[in-house]
């Protein structure tokens, strides 16, 4: 387990990470322009959508069905487990459900950074669980916004989560993807996938920054909240390995499954939460998503499910 913390801890992509964190509390003059997050949001978010979407042309479709079903489960449970426990600890219905749509939804760096990860380790996740991560990104935001709003229309929520631009970025990459195959993907490969880590790096770097002043600024830090965003990315892995286990994944897809249903979203969720329950504190469920659940996963939380993936799911 140690061997593995230290793989992970010394990732480029975890210690750029806390360089961001570091250069804040310095009170460096270190910072990127103000498009730097959108444009490297982009990027990502349309390579990993080309990658996966390529991935699935090549797949028979029957095949994935199984780890889709297991996604549609996830995009139900982990929501609602999270907006249950938060109500336990006495937060209001609208913060309860807010944070539950960011506990219930995905992050999609951690998603890479995982699979980097695992990849690093020789067990390799399949492209299609990309797909998987737009699955899981949708049911989970719009069942916490009905948690939050009962009265409002499910068509309505999806429509307006369909139409955000992380998603739309997903989706569109992944249909791109899909329609122009892996021949496609080769002829884009030199901008979106040679470089892909590298610029994975810069934009935790980033990620860095805006946490490192969020610590600073914000002061909903309790130790109730703590212990919260790290409790329920602990329970929802855990349930996110024996959902993947049900679905017969090996042990790099499990990781990464697992990863999903840990991690919480800090790009689509907070987008959706803030146009659809106004009324929710924003501090708490950045605070949740951010600074606490971000880091815990990207640093402990990986090596951690990969380990009980392995023990569960090898012989």
């Amino acid at each position: 387990m140690i061997e593995l913390l230290q793989t992970n801890l010394l990732s480029p992509m975890v210690l750029s990470f806390f360089l961001g964190i570091i250069a804040v509390l310095l009170r460096s003059d270190l910072k990127f322009p103000d498009q730097t997050y959108t444009i490297l949001s982009i990027y990502l978010l349309l390579a990993i959508g080309f990658k996966g979407g390529a991935s699935i042309s090549s797949c028979v479709i029957t095949d994935i069905l199984p780890s889709i079903g297991a996604t549609l489960l996830a995009g139900v449970i982990l929501p609602v487990l999270a907006f249950v426990l938060l109500k336990i600890f006495r937060y209001s219905r609208v913060d309860a459900a807010a944070m539950a749509a960011h506990f219930g939804s995905v992050s999609v760096i951690t998603f890479i950074a995982c699979s980097v990860f695992t990849e690093s380790l020789g067990f390799k996740s399949g492209e299609y669980m990309t797909a998987l991560v737009t699955i899981l990104e949708v049911p989970a935001i719009v069942i916490a916004l009905l948690l939050a709003r009962p009265q409002v229309s499910i068509f309505q929520e999806i429509s307006f989560i369909l139409s955000s631009k992380s998603i739309l970025l997903l989706l569109g990459g992944l249909l791109i993807g899909y329609l122009s195959g892996q021949t496609g993907l080769e002829r884009i490969a030199p901008f979106f996938v040679t470089p892909f880590q590298g610029i994975l790096v810069i934009f935790l770097l980033e990620m860095g920054l805006v946490a490192g002043q969020k610590l600073i600024e914000t002061k909903a830090l309790t130790p109730k909240l703590v212990l919260l965003s790290v409790l329920i990315p602990l329970i929802n892995g855990v349930i996110g390995i024996y959902i993947a286990k049900l679905a017969k994944m090996g042990v790099g897809d499990a990781t990464v499954f697992a990863t999903m249903t840990a991690s919480a979203s800090y790009i689509a969720a907070p987008a959706a939460v803030r146009m659809a329950i106004p009324s929710a504190n924003p501090a708490l469920y950045i605070s949740a998503s951010l600074l606490i659940a971000f880091p815990f996963n990207l640093s402990l939380g990986i090596p951690l499910y990969h380990k009980i993936a392995r023990l569960l799911i090898l012989p």
